[in-house]
């Protein structure tokens, strides 16, 4: 898989699917993923998409293929994405705008992207996105213990990802082979990487980008979400013209529990803007 160096810099590792006809020189569709993940946990969209788009899975920094290159405690931050997230673009897609799609913190950096860097976007689909990690949430993520770091610390990556994904990000009665792949993938998440974004994610606040966002943006959250409950409303007031659909479950990860319906309500909403059939 692609590894984007530059001097200086982490190093970017993406995944491109790409099953579309070589004439008509598609557009390129970023699914960039959140806390603890890869672009491993978008395997599920990627047969809706990559038939129609060129479909690039990026890591982000310290995450999946993407070394643990830098300083964990200082090296994460929304400006750092951005500026991976511009690598990433320029590599992928010179020159021309790429549609958008980020879940949970991927969605956060979407946000910003719109509204510093317009021009790059056709259009911003965010999945179950806050614009901060609101307390209560980083309170769960304690899971007892006195803070998320010391979570983590003590439980490793693993078992805290379980403990997550019983908490918020799954209904009782889901797959144990969904649960267990999952957890098992962010399992493979550094403990340095997890703890420092953690860090920077506990400071992060977006809100003041809601207004400037002009890019065409479609949300797609969980109805009175566990994770986001609390900022569904701030988010549909703030982004002027925002297509906003409520899935039915109270559930985090609707782009892994609900990819089918997710990944379609995002197919025709690109392929809406760019005027163009998404069927063959």
């Amino acid at each position: 898989m692609p590894l984007i160096e530059s001097p200086g810099k982490p190093a970017l590792h993406y995944a491109l699917d790409d099953f579309t006809d070589e004439w008509k020189n598609a557009p390129v569709f970023i699914l960039q993923h959140g806390y603890g993940r890869s672009g491993w946990f978008w395997r599920r969209w990627v047969p809706y998409l990559s038939r129609h788009y060129r479909v690039v899975r990026p890591d982000l920094r310290g995450f999946g293929g993407s070394p643990l290159d830098f300083d964990p405690e200082t090296g994460y931050s929304v400006d750092f994405f951005l500026e991976d997230m511009l690598r990433v673009l320029d590599e992928v897609s010179p020159g021309r705008a790429v549609h958008y799609a980020g879940e949970s913190i991927g969605g956060i950096v979407g946000m910003a992207l719109a509204a510093r860097h317009p021009e790059r976007l056709k259009s911003l689909t965010i999945v179950s996105a806050p614009t901060i990690i609101p307390q209560h949430v980083q309170d769960t993520f304690a899971f007892g213990h006195p803070t998320w770091q010391d979570a983590l610390r003590a439980m490793g990556p693993e078992a805290w990802a379980a403990a997550a994904n019983g908490s918020s990000r799954f209904p009782p009665g889901t797959d144990p082979g969904l649960l267990a792949q999952y957890a098992k993938e962010m399992g493979r998440s550094n403990i340095e990487a997890l703890v420092g974004l953690s860090r920077a994610a506990a400071k992060i606040d977006v809100s003041a980008c809601l207004p400037q966002i002009r890019t065409p943006t479609l949300g797609l959250y969980p109805a009175g979400g566990r994770i986001t409950g609390s900022e569904e409303e701030k988010v549909r007031n703030g982004i002027a013209g925002i297509r906003f659909v409520r899935l039915p479950t109270q559930f985090h990860s609707v782009q892994f529990l609900m990819a089918a319906e997710c990944a379609t309500h995002a197919l025709h909403f690109a392929a809406q803007i760019d005027g163009v059939p998404c069927r063959d």
